[in-house]
């Protein structure tokens, strides 16, 4: 049975009227129903069409902030400290210390000598297993760990095996030295004190984790990070625990040191400064640089020059963070993996530059104020190890032709090349180069020209009389 509805003007309050009194038909609502309801109107096409709109509009939205490949970003306000240029040192091979792998405490990798190609070669020493970290120099002794856990100490000008030292099954960092000591972590989940002058242990402990994190003496500590996300303070006298601190993310690279901060990224894509005398936090950010704001990795080491912090991330991008409170300064991408550290130091014009390899197959001189590209070079493969600079050259090694190649840090032109290397390369006293490769140590020195030859006589010939 069809309903039957009549028409019925809508009650009002407000202007004065009753509730009760009827108001004009001009201001009717619609068709009220005898038996009291009041007939409907359709209003789904509406709030769908509305639904449609809204959902565009945050699956676009979501599209920008979660799936879109983020870009390079400078901060050219950003803190940087404009430092004198370093002096030249005087070197001499038989006192010479490079202690720390990245040479100093700052990780920046640059050594201020006068040292080019072209070299020759003095002597090679096979170790046997890989060798992914290069060697430290101490007082003409070169200490080194391939991935078997011994130790090798070998005298620098003529490579002679001094002693050998067995400390894990697997390790992937380099030693570090402090007072006469060796300090050495391995992926056996241990850390070893060693006498540098003839391998005697000391003291050992184990970790929570394995640890491929080269460490570094800041004071009476020696500090590195593991593969649980736990950073250590272990006192160097015996291996005791002053500190601990906990991350989010595997800590593999080593830790820089500087003006009383450890820096280090992790594998949670957080960079992180904690004070080194009790390991209590100073700041910690992280990237937003990949898809549903969740970052890469950071495997590399940072390195800490002009108040800034620099390192690569999984997600392709180089970083640039202010030492002081974390601020991102810049980031530069690369279009894939940056497992490398970077060497800092002068390139062009003297400009404070940042050195670095990435999985692109390119080697990159960026600007470190502004993360500008200064010049890059098409590499001969991917690099995953981090670059040193000897002078105004910078040497870095590929993974795939496995051998190691030396640029001209002002126009990056290259100017040598050795058929061997392939994570970290070279090392230098400022007389000689120390190059990794595979499973070997090799030295070179700068080769002298050759001796101006005198001219011949000249023939003289008596006129006919």
């Amino acid at each position: 049975m069809a309903r039957v509805y009549e028409r019925r003007p809508r009650a009002t309050t407000g202007l004065g009227r009753s509730p009760h009194k009827a108001v004009p038909t001009a201001f009717y609502y619609g068709p009220v129903f005898l038996d009291g309801s009041r007939r409907r109107r359709r209003r789904w096409p509406l709030f769908a069409l509305l639904a449609v709109l809204i959902g565009g509009g945050v699956a676009t939205a979501a599209y920008f902030a979660f799936f879109q490949k983020p870009g390079n970003v400078s901060h050219p306000n950003a803190e940087f400290n404009v430092a004198p240029p370093p002096r030249k040192q005087k070197l001499a091979t038989d006192t010479f210390k490079w202690p720390v792998y990245g040479y100093t405490k700052t990780r920046t990798r640059y050594l201020n000598a006068k040292l080019r190609p072209p070299f020759k070669q003095l002597w090679e020493f096979s170790a046997g297993p890989l060798i992914e970290v290069q060697p430290i120099l101490i007082d003409g002794v070169l200490y080194f760990s391939p991935n078997d856990g011994t130790v090798f100490a070998l005298r620098a000008k003529d490579g002679k095996q001094l002693w050998k030292e067995k400390v894990g099954d697997l390790n992937a960092s380099a030693p570090t030295y402090d007072h006469g000591r060796i300090f050495v972590v391995t992926m056996s989940a241990n850390v070893t004190a060693l006498r540098a002058k003839d391998g005697k242990r000391l003291w050992g402990r184990g970790l929570s984790a394995p640890s491929e994190s080269s460490p570094v003496v800041v004071g009476d500590l020696v500090c590195f990070g593991s593969q649980d996300g736990t950073v250590y303070g272990l006192r160097v006298k015996d291996g005791s625990t002053a500190w601990t601190y906990h991350t989010g993310g595997s800590v593999k690279g080593g830790l820089a040191y500087d003006n009383g901060n450890l820096y280090f990224g992790d594998y949670s894509g957080n960079v992180t400064a904690i004070r080194a005398k009790d390991g209590s936090r100073v700041w910690s950010t992280g990237t937003s640089g990949r898809a549903f704001q969740q970052s890469g990795e950071f495997y590399s080491t940072p390195a800490v020059s002009n108040g800034r912090v620099y390192l690569g991330n999984t997600d392709g991008f180089v970083y640039s963070f202010t030492a002081r409170d974390g601020q991102l300064a810049w980031r530069h991408g690369t279009g894939a993996y940056v497992y490398s550290s970077a060497a800092v130091g002068p390139g062009p014009n003297g400009t404070q530059t940042v050195f670095i390899g990435g999985y692109d197959r390119t080697f990159y001189a960026l600007d470190a104020r502004s993360g500008n590209v200064l010049w890059a070079y098409s590499a001969p493969g991917r690099i995953s190890g981090a670059p040193t600079l000897i002078g105004d050259v910078v040497y870095f090694a590929d993974l795939d032709t496995k051998s190691t190649t030396g640029l001209d840090a002002k126009t990056g032109r290259q100017v040598f090349s050795f058929n061997a290397g392939i994570f970290n390369p070279v090392i230098s006293d400022g007389k000689r180069i120390y190059l990794t490769g595979f499973g070997r140590e090799f030295a070179f020195e700068p080769q002298k020209s050759a001796p101006k030859l005198k001219p011949p006589p000249k023939l003289v010939f008596e006129k006919n009389l």
